[in-house]
């Protein structure tokens, strides 16, 4: 028996159709997306104000350091602190559904292929 013949669709269909991986697919939208959004909205904030609020960003706060210095070095910061925060989540609450998700469909698809045999 081939693993396609193992109910309906194939090994990854099924586990696609499955709660445990709507749930996977949950958990990372619920992060990513306000995540991407919030970014978004940050690095937009720094463009208008670069483009409108020229004014304040001149603004020097010690020696040649001004605002728009310290706004650009801060989406740097920004994004690292995303890139750590994402990493954190996916440790914790993806990575643990994902790979219990690929260890059910590695031995389904072994032991299809087995039978096949």
């Amino acid at each position: 028996m081939s693993v396609e013949d193992k109910g309906s669709g194939t090994v990854y269909e099924r586990v696609q159709a499955g709660e445990e991986f709507q749930e996977l697919r949950r958990k990372f939208r619920n992060f990513a997306f306000p995540m991407t959004v919030a970014f978004l909205a940050w690095y937009l904030l720094y463009v208008v104000l670069s483009a409108w609020g020229r004014g304040f960003m001149g603004e020097r706060l010690f020696g040649n350091i001004n605002v728009a210095l310290i706004f650009g070095l801060l989406q740097f910061v920004s994004t690292f602190l995303i890139t750590w925060l994402y990493w954190r989540h996916a440790e914790r609450k993806l990575d643990p559904i994902a790979d219990k998700l690929r260890g059910e469909v590695e031995a389904e698809v072994a032991q299809g292929k087995g039978g096949d045999k």
